[in-house]
């Protein structure tokens, strides 16, 4: 072997060395730190305030999503109309949703018995008012 040859693969072996000392061969990347991911709120069934899961979801200020595992579709709306999820076919989940920090109650508006309610952070779901709520008084 030629001496430049010989020194071309030494310098070599110390650059390659040098490099994957570290006995990692990804680079780092600088570590930032991880959205929490929303609450899922099930629907269930059509079957009052039985329809969704948890229910009600300890929530308030958080984000939600809605997931419909019913064999019809949905669409859940706040009983003071801020949010609404839109049409949801089975299977589909909604975009995340700002749930309001004194919490909430919502219906499906397609099924009016369908009823549930979100705690706010200080503790039980806000009293049901209106023509939303389930007769029996839960939400």
């Amino acid at each position: 072997m030629r001496p430049i040859q010989r020194a071309c693969v030494i310098a070599g072996v110390v650059i390659v060395t040098a490099c994957g000392g570290g006995g990692s061969s990804s680079p780092s990347t600088p570590s930032t730190p991880a959205a929490s991911a929303p609450l899922t709120i099930t629907i269930t069934s059509q079957n009052g305030a039985q329809s969704f899961s948890p229910n009600p979801a300890t929530a308030g200020g958080q984000m939600v999503v809605f997931k419909n595992n019913d064999s019809t579709t949905h669409r859940v709306v706040l009983n003071d109309g801020s949010l609404d999820t839109g049409n949801l076919a089975p299977g589909a989940t909604s975009a995340a949703l700002l749930m309001p920090s004194a919490g909430t109650n919502y219906h499906c508006a397609l099924h009016t018995s369908m009823v549930g309610a979100v705690s706010g952070t200080a503790g039980a779901p806000p009293t049901c008012e209106g023509q939303y709520c389930d007769p029996n008084g839960y939400y």
